[in-house]
């Protein structure tokens, strides 16, 4: 009786339906009504057969990194239909720059895009994008990172079981610190700046005489505001995203070395990818990198607007007899790493100049 009565329910609710579906179809148009349609996604893809690809990295989401990372999720997942999932993961809530390789190459991530000094502890030869002045400005950065010198870097990394897919624009690093306007090299004698992991950078600070400290990128603002440090060095986008001028009073637009990022895979797994779905995410890699080329730029000088409005920092530019100061003090540091990597990869910057 009840198995009765229960048939009789969902017959019932299915004849509603019915009728519905039918008096929608054969429903008049309403002027001035906008009617949407339905939609049903017969190839939606299933959990088990959705392929995860983590991106890990360190900065803020308004960034030129952190924006193209965004877009690159945009682009991966728009066409391949959802058959691939970028889940970005930034400020270092995974994992910092240091641990973010290890953790790629055990595939716990599967994209990362360190800075390249953060790749010297590894790689020594890398420290030649630390170089003070290596680059006139973003064109011989451009051809740097497309020719020669690129593809020399990347080739190192497959011994460590990596694979370099593409070379990102941050902007030219500029100073700031707590102490005093820096003007000439002998304005940072004695003063704590801190640096990223590479022997070149602390070698470029104890050579004019000041005190490197290095730390993670996460840890620059508590070193700064604790004064456990006087000064560091970044890019205008990363000096104003993570508010470092609210612990520092002078900035000084020295554009004295360049911050790139490394965009990496773990070769196992990218290689393991269909063929269809390597090639749209090769496609995604490059059209974000033809992106941030055009716009890390405008990023940065829309920052040192912001900066300036703040009222924080007192801004100082340097002059061209400035500039030569400075060329003179930093040129030692080429030799000191000619001397540990080899003239390589020092004339493989050099030709990229030209």
């Amino acid at each position: 009786m009840y198995k009765k009565h229960r048939a009789g329910i969902l017959f019932a609710i299915a004849c509603i339906f019915l009728l519905a579906s039918c008096s929608l179809l054969d429903a008049p148009e309403i002027p001035g009504l906008i009617s949407t349609p339905i939609a049903i996604d017969f190839e939606q893809v299933s959990p088990e057969d959705k392929i995860i690809i983590k991106f890990s990295h360190v900065v803020a989401e308004n960034t030129p990194k952190g924006l193209a990372a965004q877009k690159f999720k945009r682009l991966a997942e728009e066409r391949t239909n959802g058959r691939v999932e970028v889940q970005v993961f930034a400020n270092a809530q995974l994992y910092d720059d240091d641990a973010a390789v290890s953790a790629l190459q055990q595939n716990h991530v599967q994209l990362i895009a360190p800075a390249t000094s953060k790749m010297t502890a590894l790689f020594p030869e890398w420290q030649v994008f630390d170089l003070p002045f290596a680059f006139a400005d973003e064109e011989s950065v451009r051809i740097a990172m497309e020719g020669e010198l690129g593809e020399l870097m990347f080739s190192l990394l497959e011994s460590e079981y990596m694979y370099g897919l593409a070379m990102w624009d941050n902007g030219f690093k500029q100073l700031t610190n707590r102490s005093r306007v820096i003007r000439q090299p002998t304005d940072v004698s004695g003063l704590r700046f801190r640096v990223m992991d590479s022997r070149i950078l602390e070698k470029q600070y104890a050579q004019l005489g000041a005190i490197p400290y290095i730390s993670r990128f996460s840890d620059v603002y508590s070193l700064l505001e604790q004064q456990l440090v006087d000064g560091q060095e970044n890019t205008l986008s990363n000096i104003y995203t993570k508010r470092f001028y609210e612990v520092q009073n002078y900035m000084t637009i020295s554009n004295h070395g360049y911050l790139g990022y490394a965009v990496i895979t773990n070769a196992e797994f990218w290689s393991s990818l269909p063929d269809d779905i390597r090639d749209v995410l090769d496609q995604a890699i490059a059209e974000t990198t033809l992106w941030i080329r055009q716009n890390a730029r405008t990023i940065n000088d829309e920052q040192l607007e912001n900066l300036i409005r703040t009222q924080r920092l007192r801004v100082h530019y340097l002059t061209e007899s400035e500039l030569i100061q400075w060329h003179n003090a930093l040129q030692p540091i080429y030799d000191l790493l000619e001397q540990e990597i080899g003239k390589e990869y020092i004339e493989a910057l050099q030709t990229s100049r030209k």
